[in-house]
């Protein structure tokens, strides 16, 4: 069995994993089983462009919320809530704490992406 070596340990959204293997397919003319069953679903599950997808990201991250790490950032990206109470939930499963001013900017930059 091949030796599996992790060279990063980064959260991707679901827009840059439907871009990379896009990119993958255009490269080799194919994927495999798993991969193109992976892309099928991003492209059906997927609600944000790669070129949107990137300028949300950083919008969030120049909002310089404290404690909101990457993943929440990624996961917010790929959800996209559009209330408060979608926005908890996300945040609620990596136990951190954000105002609500805080929120409101959350929801307020997602709003220009939708």
């Amino acid at each position: 069995m091949a030796k599996t070596i992790i060279e990063s340990d980064e959260p991707i959204s679901e827009f840059e994993l439907k871009n990379e293997l896009e990119k993958i397919k255009e490269q080799d003319k194919e994927l495999n089983f798993r991969a193109n069953r992976t892309l099928e679903y991003l492209h059906e599950v997927s609600k944000i462009s790669f070129e949107d997808g990137n300028k949300l990201k950083k919008a969030l991250i120049d909002l310089d919320i404290p404690r909101m790490k990457d993943v929440v950032i990624c996961k917010i990206v790929d959800l996209l809530p559009k209330t408060e109470d979608e926005l908890k939930s996300i945040i609620q499963v990596y136990s951190i704490t954000i105002s609500k001013n805080n929120m409101k900017e959350i929801l307020k930059t997602v709003s220009e992406y939708i």
